[in-house]
């Protein structure tokens, strides 16, 4: 083999191997951006909420676009009264996997009394059908104190 001969098959492998990692930086790129993406909060959920005096309360949350959606009381004694009502809600997501949401509600107290307040839960995806964090209820009548817990929210198969 001549020097000629040689010096073309050496370009020609350089040409390839730049045309190679090319192709690998594009790809790479493209797979960090897609891991970038918010996580999709819209959908129904499933919320199990335990406050720290280990009382459990449970609702869905109905996210739709644009951070809107609706909140439903689904405790077993919500079904009891006059069935369970929804009321409006809002969604915001934040930095890395983080979403916040919150609405009025109604928890039931015993089988005439009603604990209406605001309900906030601020968590992170664990992954995309899982949202755990922490759960703040601030009551609307009366001076009594906020409610913390904790939540966990699983995304309702269609």
């Amino acid at each position: 083999m001549n020097c000629a001969h040689i010096k073309s098959l050496v370009e020609k492998n350089v040409k390839a191997a730049r045309a190679i990692i090319l192709v690998i930086a594009v790809n790479t790129f493209s797979f960090v951006l897609a891991g970038a993406e918010s996580p999709n909060v819209t959908g129904s959920w499933k919320v199990d909420i335990s406050f720290a005096n280990d009382q459990h309360r449970f609702l869905r949350f109905d996210a739709q676009n644009e951070g809107k959606g609706t909140l439903t009381v689904t405790d077993p004694q919500a079904k009891v009264w006059s069935g369970a009502k929804s009321s409006e809600a809002k969604w915001i997501t934040g930095e890395g996997n983080s979403v916040t949401f919150s609405g009025a509600v109604e928890f039931p107290l015993g089988n005439v009394g009603r604990d209406a307040g605001i309900l906030t839960l601020k968590g992170k995806f664990d992954s995309p059908d899982l949202i755990t964090g922490e759960a703040d209820f601030s009551p609307l009548v009366g001076d009594g104190p906020s409610k913390q817990g904790t939540f966990k929210a699983v995304r309702e198969k269609q």
